[in-house]
């Protein structure tokens, strides 16, 4: 019975030993902070910037409400090999994104992951949006507002996509944007980004006019 029970816990001990190490969100913090990627991306927030010249001094997009802007699943595979969103260099309407945003390894990237994740605004209200290909929000998107002239989109025919290329790209948008957070940011652009090129749809938009426009996105492909 005795070597029974020694053998059984043998077992449970290989096998915790062997499977892989959970996430660790504090220590995704100071592999962020050891990477300089603070040199680049605020983490605090609300959002810092008050003014032109200092929008124009950082070098990427803020991401203290992270967790509630990106999917999880999405985030963690872009970390380990980042791929342009925008298809110009950030702040500038004239160079082209390089596409030379740092790698990081496999447990560096589970674990900033997990720290990015933790950031969220209380802003973002969970379950407001699911995507649907709702054509209030396709008309919105394509003909009544500017949104094409700045965001590429997916084409349906010969080319990939269609739209321009001084705002993040919105291929993909399904996948990697939490469908919630595109209509908070819709409605209260200025919460995450004082200082912004987009127009400020509040005002102009209904609510449910938004909401059918983030419903439209978040089906992006």
């Amino acid at each position: 019975m005795r070597m029974a029970l020694k053998a059984l816990l043998g077992v449970a001990a290989l096998a915790l030993s062997a499977s892989p190490a959970l996430a660790d969100p504090a220590a995704g913090k100071k592999t962020f902070t050891a990477k300089g990627c603070g040199d680049c991306h605020y983490t605090d927030g609300p959002a810092k910037e008050k003014t032109i010249a200092d929008q124009l001094t950082k070098k990427g997009p803020e991401l203290w409400y992270a967790g509630s802007k990106f999917q999880k699943k999405w985030l963690g595979a872009w970390l380990e090999d980042p791929k342009p969103i925008r298809p110009m260099k950030f702040n500038s309407l004239t160079e082209k994104n390089p596409g030379d945003h740092p790698k990081l390894a496999g447990g560096d990237a589970k674990n900033v992951n997990e720290f990015l994740m933790s950031l969220v605004s209380k802003d973002v209200k969970a379950g407001v949006i699911k995507p649907k290909k709702a054509a209030k929000g396709r008309l919105i998107f394509t003909k009544k507002m500017p949104c094409t002239g700045c965001h590429q989109y997916p084409a349906k025919k010969r080319a990939k996509y269609k739209g321009g290329n001084s705002g993040p790209t919105l291929v993909g948008a399904g996948k990697r944007l939490n469908p919630d957070w595109i209509y908070a940011y819709l409605k209260t652009p200025k919460i995450f980004k004082p200082v912004k090129s987009m127009p400020v749809f509040a005002g102009i938009l209904k609510d449910k006019d938004m909401k059918n426009v983030a419903q439209f996105v978040a089906t992006f492909k």
